[in-house]
């Protein structure tokens, strides 16, 4: 068997992209491409000290990308349409977020296995409605969900972006199947705003969606915060910070204590700059508290880009000062080749982000050479590879469970029990706490918040309801198997 009958369609990434256009041999800016078999003249469509393109498209479309995701066929050659799509939805958005052009990419390349893998036309829409393609891979992606092969969260999303790739070619008139590729219905969706007005939204449904029945449960550990996070118990914590201890990592020891101490998420805290750390003078008072803007402008990232207000306690904000201008802080940022307050304040071993903020994502490095992006994980590593096995091992807690986001509801958590016991002297009003645990966790809705003050209660409540039911269950079993054993 040869190496071409291996091949299989994938998605690759290109270091850099400059998008070009034909041209004379005497336009300006004009180079001889020679690799095709015929060679041609082509030139930057982003002129070199022009400031614009040439083209004569707005400024704000972008021309030249990083890390550009790209979807290749089983021969190897650029799938011609799915590459136009992706180049097209970069292309008519602002700043766009290539981490999400990449997901599309990899969704596009598994639709693209599955069609050659079984021989299908992805263009033949043939009248019997389940031997058109986009049927038959939600037929293939439901086998995969029944067999556990993968979520229904991704399989929703790969064939979503099926969805978009035709519903593109054909609002671009590159493609018009014979037959409709799929069934369509308006479904409205009902939410309240931060205000608490009702706004309702009309979006398209298709009956090639996944279906999951998904069960709410009442009595769920969790709180639903941008994702569901699991508040540790004291005890957790404690086990947390020995882990963190006994690891001696100070980067991953001052990361997880800056977002137990403020609630900040991923994002935020490993994209500080050094110069975050040089905005504060501090005073002598213990109860000192600073106040760090944070979101677009700020150089920190935060979710959905909101502008927000972090709050660091002045011990902490500290000991962040003392870190930044450690030995062992400086010889991280000499591996990097960038010394400056610009820098980021933690850096791994190699000299290298953890996580990459949205504004260096969007600015074009012609030079860079890899193929990936810093996302974070390095440290969602470091958790599953010593964190969770140091707890198991030494606290004999076998199934802990634990992510970094975690570490925002422990916050949330710890923060509303302090403020409760406020409450219960008679110095705050329930009010006044739900205001202070919305602010310093920065949420939109109140309804998020109340998640918070009421997770103590709604535990108590489950334990107590889980305990008389298992009372009554175990008293039934035992009058039924009286003198049958």
């Amino acid at each position: 068997m040869n190496d071409s009958s291996l091949r299989r369609a994938k998605k690759v990434t290109l270091p850099s992209l400059s998008i070009t256009e034909l041209c004379h041999s005497g336009d300006d800016g004009a180079f001889l491409v020679t690799e095709a078999d015929e060679p041609y003249f082509a030139r930057y469509v982003m002129a070199d000290g022009v400031g614009g393109r040439r083209d004569g498209l707005p400024n704000w479309v972008p021309a030249q990308f990083n890390l550009y995701p790209l979807v290749l066929e089983g021969s190897g050659q650029p799938w011609a349409e799915a590459c136009l799509y992706l180049l097209a939805g970069l292309e008519g958005t602002p700043g766009p977020d290539m981490r999400t052009y990449d997901a599309k990419a990899l969704d596009l390349a598994a639709y693209r296995r599955f069609v050659e893998e079984t021989k299908i036309d992805w263009t033949d829409f043939h009248k019997n409605k389940l031997f058109r393609p986009t049927y038959r891979y939600c037929a293939h992606l439901n086998l995969m969900l029944r067999t556990g092969e993968l979520g229904a969260r991704t399989l929703n999303r790969r064939m979503g972006s099926v969805v978009g790739f035709y519903r593109w070619l054909v609002s671009e008139g590159l493609f018009t199947p014979a037959n409709p590729p799929w069934k369509e219905r308006d479904v409205y969706i009902s939410s309240k705003d931060s205000f608490g007005f009702q706004r309702t939204k009309a979006i398209k449904s298709t009956d090639l969606a996944i279906p999951v029945a998904e069960q709410q449960d009442t009595f769920d550990e969790t709180i639903q915060d941008g994702g569901r996070l699991r508040p540790l118990p004291l005890e957790e914590q404690e086990w947390l910070l020995s882990a963190l201890q006994a690891a001696g990592n100070t980067e991953m020891i001052l990361i997880h204590l800056m977002a137990l101490v403020t609630g900040a998420r991923l994002q935020t805290v490993c994209t500080l700059k050094v110069w975050h750390t040089e905005m504060a003078s501090l005073s002598d008072d213990p109860n000192e508290i600073v106040k760090l803007p944070i979101g677009p402008g700020t150089g920190v990232d935060t979710k959905r880009n909101k502008r927000l207000v972090l709050h660091i306690p002045g011990w902490f904000y500290r000991t962040l000062q003392t870190y930044s201008v450690s030995h062992r802080a400086c010889r991280r940022r000499q591996k990097c080749g960038r010394e400056d307050s610009s820098q980021y304040l933690f850096l791994t071993q190699h000299g290298t982000p953890y996580y990459t903020d949205k504004q260096e994502r969007q600015t074009f490095d012609p030079k860079n050479k890899r193929r990936y992006d810093f996302d974070g994980g390095a440290i969602g590593t470091f958790i599953r590879n010593v964190i969770r096995p140091y707890v198991q091992k030494n606290f004999g807690c076998k199934k802990f469970d634990f992510s970094f986001h975690d570490t925002r509801a422990t916050f949330g958590m710890n923060l509303t029990d302090l403020l409760l016991k406020q409450v219960e002297t008679g110095k705050m009003t329930l009010s006044e706490v739900r205001e202070f645990v919305k602010a310093r966790m920065g949420h939109e809705s109140a309804a998020t918040t109340d998640l918070y003050l009421n997770y103590r209660h709604r535990l108590k409540f489950k334990r107590a309801v889980v305990g008389q039911h298992e009372s009554h269950l175990k008293e039934l079993c035992r009058r039924a198997m009286e003198g049958v054993l």
